[in-house]
């Protein structure tokens, strides 16, 4: 094996550089396990993808992850991490995965500019929140438009929100609202919720909140925030302009996997399945945060994963270092 001027090792055979580990991925999890890979001298390689840090990095401002107590910017919290872990030997690459074999070993990753190997690989994809597609949504992000009551509801004290969805997370985040909000209106395109009893009674019990039925929103409308939405009737087809300082959107999260598919195991909804170790079906291939985690999905659980994932590569490369 050589090495070229970075210090990166280059297989001998071509263009291929052959790693020890490399994380898919630079949301709090694939941050978290480079710095854990990175603190165990395995010079981890993370490819980023298209967003430096995740989700998180969406979010105006994080107050609930531990050691900020006044919080902390999602994207300055996504840098911290970069630093803390460059700072012990973790190289990161503005580089998207286009596709992975996992069928040998070791693995074969390939980008758009070149193909590398791995002799572990920890996904750390995470998931996206499912989009609404209307205008106004994709410029307000961050501006009133929100996926997660949890990171951003503070923000909209005594305020007027509406919650899009029907399932559980939305009337649970819907709910969660009314700790801050003055108003939460869930607008749902049926005439029923489809989360569970238990939820559903607590949400129709909460003064605070109410119900639109039938109805999606058509536009999110306003300059520098959130001022107004363009709601439609799905039946009659009638529209109205309502007031409103935030939408939160919870129409569903989508694991980005698809081009793990019939190699990792995964439950209907595509998320990537693993034991308590973080390891999936293929020894050698672990996984942290969202893409596993369609229950938490916080920052603080995704770092822990991450973290465990990148101990266990660990030890599965000296379990074969010792083979």
């Amino acid at each position: 094996m050589d090495f070229n001027l970075s210090g990166i090792p280059t297989d001998t055979r071509g263009n291929e550089s052959l790693e020890k580990v490399v994380i898919l991925g630079a949301g709090p999890a694939g941050m978290s396990a480079a710095l854990y890979a990175a603190r165990a001298e395995l010079n981890p390689l993370v490819l980023t993808g298209t967003e430096l840090g995740g989700q998180a990095a969406l979010t105006h401002m994080i107050e609930n992850y531990p050691g900020f107590p006044e919080g902390v910017g999602g994207m300055q919290l996504g840098e911290l991490f970069q630093k803390q872990a460059e700072r012990f030997g973790a190289r990161f690459e503005f580089e998207l995965a286009t596709s992975v074999d996992l069928s040998g070993h070791p693995f074969k990753i390939k980008t758009y500019s070149r193909e590398i190997l791995a002799e572990t690989l920890i996904v750390a994809t995470g998931a996206s929140p499912v989009h609404l597609q209307v205008p106004g949504e994709k410029e307000l992000t961050g501006k009133g438009v929100s996926y997660c009551a949890t990171c951003d509801g503070w923000f909209f004290k005594d305020k007027k929100v509406i919650v899009v969805g029907g399932g559980d997370s939305a009337v649970e985040e819907g709910i969660f609202l009314t700790r801050f909000a003055s108003a939460v209106t869930i607008v749902h395109r049926r005439d029923a919720l489809r989360a569970g009893a238990i939820l559903q009674n607590r949400a129709k019990k909460n003064e605070k909140i109410g119900f639109t039925w039938d109805t999606v929103v058509a536009e999110i409308r306003g300059k520098d925030a959130v001022e107004t939405v363009l709601l439609r009737n799905v039946k009659t087809g009638e529209e109205q302009l309502q007031p409103v300082d935030g939408v939160f959107i919870f129409v569903g999260h989508k694991p980005n996997t698809e081009i793990f598919k019939g190699q990792l195991k995964m439950d209907e909804q595509g998320y990537i399945l693993s034991d308590m170790q973080m390891r999936t079906n293929i020894p050698g291939v672990f996984v942290a945060g969202e893409v596993a985690d369609p229950h938490y999905r916080q920052v603080v659980t995704s770092a822990g994963m991450g973290a465990a994932a990148a101990i266990q590569a660990t030890r599965y490369l000296e379990e074969q270092d010792g083979s």
